[in-house]
């Protein structure tokens, strides 16, 4: 057992995983269906509705299609790197601001936002529909 309190040879990454990515993204998505499916219930929320979508969509496809730019147009990688595994990454340290987060401590801390509003949304829009069916 190491008496150190820094784990060293631990790699450092500047980028998140593409998972992570995915992550968020599956999430998004699940807050705009949910969105669409539990209270799409009157003639006037369409709108609203949509308007949330388009935001959604937007704040979606642009760091995608920035993401698709860089891919295309960065620097040749070696054969040395290739492509990261989830847990080599997980197992690594994330750089923040000049500091190191634990990998999953900052996939939590990205990804636990995300996850409250998706999901407090979809147990708002089930109560919403429990009650509207129990309303006399």
């Amino acid at each position: 057992m190491s008496r150190e309190l820094v784990a060293h040879n631990k790699p450092v990454f500047d980028h998140l995983h593409p998972r992570v990515y995915a992550g968020a993204v599956g999430l998004i998505a699940w807050y705009a269906l949910s969105a669409w499916i539990l209270f799409d219930r009157q003639d006037d929320i369409g709108l609203p509705l949509m308007m949330v979508s388009v935001l959604l969509l937007v704040a979606v496809l642009i760091p995608l299609a920035l993401a698709f730019v860089w891919r295309r147009y960065r620097a040749p990688v070696s054969p040395r790197q290739g492509a990261i595994s989830f847990r080599d990454w997980r197992a690594g340290d994330f750089a923040v601001w000049g500091s190191r987060v634990h990998a999953t401590d900052a996939m939590i801390d990205l990804l636990l936002p995300l996850a409250a509003v998706a999901f407090g949304l979809t147990a708002i829009g089930i109560v919403f529909l429990i009650c509207s069916y129990l309303a006399p």
